[in-house]
């Protein structure tokens, strides 16, 4: 685990950077997704496949996981069901839940869960300041397919015939990159952590490592995974190199004998450094 991130206090909500959703349907899959991951997402949406959604809520909470590891996702506010999956939520021991195709507001029925925002709807980049700003959310999440065809979009990264590689998927459309970046601006100006969307193609090693260096270095707390192979990937990412450390902690210890700015290795160092130092230094810690 490569550090915490918390919100209102100091009890952790993300611990470790790697995220796995674990299917509603698929409770076998439950302790092995535990085992791995630094965090389980137990999935009563997009990965819930085809039980019926009474026996994957039954599931959950039966699944008995770490509570302080262990988030769910329930269904949109805008689905049939989606009272029902957060009274069944409100049974178990699990209080972080994330809450899809949100609009412009937190539903009522989720009021006391630590709710983490999935922004994937037109509607919602339109209202993040709203959104993150909403006392019960602990942090956003982005999800750029389903924001694609909101978009009335077909492809969410560029395709071959753009200037993308062959053999594996080009970098997201401007749109998208737009999104996430004024998501995790609206987060941070209120004190709440980022998830990243999901790399689609779990065999893209490298794709999957660059965008998760990327979210790493730019602050966010972690990235979302869908397949066990993912998330070592994603822990090296979210890793500080040798080098950045080892800088890192020198900046650390001279900081501790210098009132104001100082310079290491011919570069003046002053108080923005400093603190991405301490942070680099708390990541590998």
């Amino acid at each position: 685990m490569t550090g915490t991130s918390t919100c209102d206090g100091d009890d952790p909500v993300i611990i470790g950077p790697a995220l796995l959703f674990a299917p509603a349907n698929r409770p076998e899959r439950f302790a092995r997704a535990a085992g791995c991951a630094d965090m389980v997402i137990l999935d009563l949406e997009d990965g819930a496949g085809s039980v019926s959604r009474e026996e994957g809520r039954r599931n959950i909470m039966a699944s008995g996981l770490d509570p302080r590891r262990t988030m769910t996702r329930v269904c949109g506010p805008q689905d049939p069901g989606f009272a029902d999956d957060v009274r069944a939520i409100r049974e178990t021991p699990y209080r972080t839940v994330i809450v899809p195709k949100i609009t412009d507001r937190i539903p009522d029925e989720v009021r006391g869960l630590r709710v983490i925002a999935l922004i994937e709807t037109p509607q919602a980049v339109l209202n993040l300041g709203t959104l993150a700003a909403d006392p019960d959310v602990v942090g956003l999440y982005w999800g750029a397919e389903d924001l694609c065809a909101y978009l009335g979009g077909t492809h969410s990264r560029l395709q071959p015939d753009e200037g993308a590689p062959s053999d594996r998927p080009g970098r997201y459309r401007d749109t998208m990159l737009m999104s996430r970046a004024l998501m995790h601006m609206h987060a941070a100006a209120v004190g709440k952590f980022t998830v990243d969307a999901v790399h689609a193609d779990f065999s893209d090693d490298r794709g999957l490592y660059e965008e998760a260096t990327d979210a790493a270095r730019s602050g966010f707390a972690a990235t979302a995974c869908i397949h066990p192979r993912q998330i070592e990937v994603v822990r090296r990412a979210y890793t500080p190199e040798p080098a950045q450390l080892d800088r890192a902690r020198r900046i650390v210890n001279e900081a501790r004998k210098h009132p104001g700015a100082f310079k290491i290795d011919g570069e003046m160092i002053d108080a923005p450094l400093i603190a991405q130092a301490h942070r680099l230094v708390a990541r590998a810690g």
